[in-house]
């Protein structure tokens, strides 16, 4: 028998008040995405947003396979408790919801969990946008759906998040992760490590802020309004997501509204004659154009975007193999590029066109400076990874405040994709000596309104095939 896995969440600006609904069905075996829903309910409470998301998840469970098994995971107590028979249902909006959701498959076939808001957030952020659809008059529909770039199909993305604080040329990859030596801190580690210590925060507020109000409440033969009011608060106190935790936490109120995030999908330029060689090609050497295998990793990238339908502008780096590659999307995307400077690749002086080995050998003492401080130039008045990382944060900065709340691919290269993931993460500058990134790869960043950014890892090309 096939399981689904069905989070789902409900909001309201007011409770009473403009309200919507997320939903989310993934496989249990794979965590693939299957189907997501939103809806903009109008006026509404949360609770009721809540139930209307549940039903939602389920209805579109149903419609993938009305034979599977369902585990659902919700950040709602109220509705965990009481679909789980454990609190009775005597408010006269829920009641007909629960009805109507015990009804999608037959009984046994659904089991329902509690989890804390950090851990809802695919369907808090559906929510939200139908919300902010609702708004602006809109309907939500998934091509509006912009946090993140989708992982389905994509076997193997990540997302990590990080706070703020570059990069590499074609030829550093492996002569540089070798310099660097054991020495280096690698991203993915503390990503882990700070993934982990988050993780392991909120099952202690699970544990110490909402499993004595559970506990307690478990017996009791109705769900009061004071009970609904203690769950909403048990749900705010488990919150381990930063953003809720700067807010004060109240029944019914859920964290504060941030629109949807600034997101930059982040591509690197398809292969040129050097790339396969590996040889420093940054933007003071002879601008290489894009070879005939990086003409065809544009065409495959453009088609994986264009099925997706999230990308809502193009701005590209200068140089030529990025115009280059941000024209083949542009074209299949029907879509305009805007040209930024900021998003050119790095300086490396007297090192253009060298291999690592080559420049090891003509100027040891340069490349082992640059190797040891991000302050270092490359010989001959190169452009170092600091003035790289000011440079691309001031880009960021600026970008981020004029695409607002889109989706937004940015076509440039190696350095700039490394800063823009090393910023949002706060990691050290050695990072950038062990991150690689494939010709033609995917990358994303989100920005919010309080300053957290969200990072998610492709690549690969091979995942829009």
């Amino acid at each position: 028998m096939r399981e689904f896995v069905v989070e789902a969440d409900g909001g309201s600006r007011g409770n009473p008040g403009p309200a919507g609904y997320g939903a989310v069905v993934s496989d249990a075996a794979t965590g693939e995405t299957l189907a997501e829903a939103a809806e903009y309910l109008g006026v509404a409470t949360n609770n009721v947003a809540e139930y209307r998301g549940l039903l939602a998840g389920l209805r579109a469970a149903r419609e993938l396979d009305p034979s599977a098994s369902v585990h659902v995971r919700m950040d709602s107590k109220l509705v965990v408790e009481q679909m789980s028979g454990r609190w009775k249902i005597k408010h006269p909006d829920m009641k007909p919801l629960a009805a109507e959701a015990a009804r999608v498959f037959p009984p046994g076939r659904v089991t329902y969990e509690w989890i804390p808001r950090a851990s809802n957030k695919h369907a808090d952020r559906l929510a939200n946008e139908a919300m902010d659809a609702g708004a602006r008059g809109e309907r939500w529909s998934p091509s509006t759906s912009t946090a993140e770039l989708d992982t389905a199909g994509a076997g193997g993305g990540r997302t990590v998040r990080g706070g703020r604080a570059g990069g590499e040329a074609e030829a550093g990859a492996g002569g540089r992760r070798a310099a660097a030596g054991a020495a280096a801190r690698t991203v993915e580690p503390a990503g882990q490590g700070a993934g982990a210590a988050e993780d392991e925060r909120v099952a202690q507020a699970a544990r110490t802020g909402a499993g004595t109000a559970t506990g307690a409440r478990a017996s009791a033969p109705a769900a009061t309004t004071a009970d609904v009011a203690a769950a909403d608060a048990a749900d705010a106190s488990a919150d381990g997501d930063v953003r809720a935790a700067r807010t004060v936490a109240s029944p019914g109120w859920g964290p504060p509204d941030l629109g949807a995030p600034a997101t930059f999908v982040l591509l690197r330029h398809g292969e040129t004659p050097l790339t396969p060689q590996k040889r420093f090609s940054g933007s003071g050497g002879s601008d290489p154009s894009l070879s005939a295998v990086g003409r065809e990793q544009a065409a495959r990238v453009a088609e994986g975007l264009a099925r997706r339908g999230t990308v809502q502008a193009i701005v590209a780096s200068p140089l030529a193999r990025t115009r280059e590659t941000a024209a083949v999307v542009a074209a299949r995307l029907g879509l305009e590029v805007t040209v930024d400077e900021g998003l050119r690749e790095t300086d490396f002086g007297a090192w253009e066109g060298l291999t690592f080995a080559e420049v090891r050998e003509r100027y040891p003492d340069d490349l082992n400076a640059w190797l040891a401080s991000p302050e270092a130039e490359p010989t001959g008045g190169g452009e170092s990874f600091a003035a790289t990382g000011a440079r691309i944060a001031a880009t960021r900065d600026r970008l981020v405040a004029a695409y607002a709340g889109r989706t937004v691919l940015l076509v440039t290269h190696v350095t700039p994709i490394k800063t823009f993931v090393q910023l949002a993460l706060g990691a050290p500058p050695e990072s950038l000596f062990r991150m690689e990134l494939s010709a033609a790869s995917l990358s994303a960043v989100a920005y919010y309104a309080d300053g957290g950014a969200s990072v998610r890892l492709f690549n690969e090309t091979s995942h829009l095939r």
